[in-house]
């Protein structure tokens, strides 16, 4: 019994022990910790060695606030021409595309042209048989109802059709045109002679001139997009590796300002639903100003109001500086 009790004593003085070295130790982190902090606030007042306002300091601007100079780069506001656009895609096609029809239902016995010939208008392209079972009628001709070259040919010899079977397409390859689609969002800023770019992935690095030459009066109720179509620059395709069915991606001049000042897109920053630039004066320090933009692009803006032709913009770094702010320009 006794050994349990010289057991169980010296457990409680372990514990005790334990438990007094926890506190001490706890007692001499927060001391430390308060010593440390009282030291920082020493060495941050005016006048102490090391602190902001002693001599230890590092290079001060002109006015003397001890701020570091922000490396930034500059571009002069200059006056020069700026377009807006919008690009979409579209497809090549024969100006004048038509399908053909036979006049009645049958079996198609007979095709005098194929994909790529060229047919006058009145020519009989295709003869169907109307007749049935127990009944014998005479061969109906398909007549090309224009001039042109074929562009489609969906059926074969012993196929049944009906009067809304397309036997042919024909279309006049003289002179293309590419069809795209505008976003209504768009559509108040197109207009016959609306000029565009155009380039093909099966034309790699050459660019193709064109106009808008139709417009559609309505918008699609579905797609909420307005159809128009270009013509391009000298009147035919111009070039004889334009095919009608190529794909194609436009570039349309909605609007073109010139000779107004024009600053880089990078330049703008958007605070708060407002648009400032930061530009250098004679004392290499950073002047905010709020400007008012007119068009863009993916490169430019055009400044309306806020800062004059030659005023020196911060084209990179500006993201980085506050009013009054001292700057080091570099190239």
């Amino acid at each position: 019994m006794k050994t349990g009790k010289k057991k169980t004593g010296l457990k409680s003085k372990l514990v005790s022990l334990i438990i007094i070295c926890l506190i001490t130790f706890f007692a001499l982190l927060i001391a430390l910790t308060f010593i440390q902090r009282n030291q920082s606030a020493a060495a941050g007042m005016p006048g102490q060695p090391g602190g902001q306002g002693g001599a230890a300091q590092g290079p001060q601007n002109g006015a003397g606030n001890g701020r570091a100079a922000t490396v930034v780069r500059v571009t002069p506001v200059a006056p020069g021409t700026i377009e807006n656009s919008v690009v979409i895609n579209g497809d090549v096609l024969a100006r004048n595309q038509v399908s053909i029809f036979p006049t009645v239902a049958g079996k198609l016995v007979e095709t005098r042209a194929g994909v790529g010939d060229r047919v006058s208008r009145g020519d009989i392209v295709a003869m169907v048989d109307p007749s049935r079972p127990g009944e014998v009628y005479s061969r109906s001709p398909v007549i090309s109802t224009i001039a042109g070259t074929v562009l489609q040919a969906p059926f074969s010899i012993g196929d049944t059709l009906s009067a809304q079977s397309a036997v042919f397409v024909v279309g006049d390859l003289s002179e293309l045109r590419v069809e795209t689609f505008v976003p209504e969002r768009f559509v108040s800023t197109v207009r016959q002679g609306l000029g565009a770019q155009v380039v093909f992935e099966g034309i790699p690095g050459e660019t193709f001139y064109a106009e808008v030459d139709e417009v559609s009066p309505v918008l699609d109720p579905a797609s909420r997009t307005m159809r128009i179509r270009l013509r391009f620059a000298g009147g035919t395709g111009a070039d004889p590796r334009i095919k009608a069915g190529m794909f194609a991606t436009i570039t349309l001049v909605t609007n073109t300002r010139a000779d107004v000042p024009v600053i880089p897109r990078s330049s703008v920053i958007n605070t708060y639903g407002s648009w400032i630039v930061f530009i250098v004066d004679e004392n290499s320090v950073a002047r905010r100003r709020e400007v008012e933009t007119g068009i863009e692009n993916e490169e430019l803006f055009e400044i309306v109001s806020g800062v004059e032709i030659g005023d020196r913009v911060v084209s990179a770094g500006q993201n980085f500086l506050s009013d009054g702010d001292p700057v080091r320009i570099v190239e």
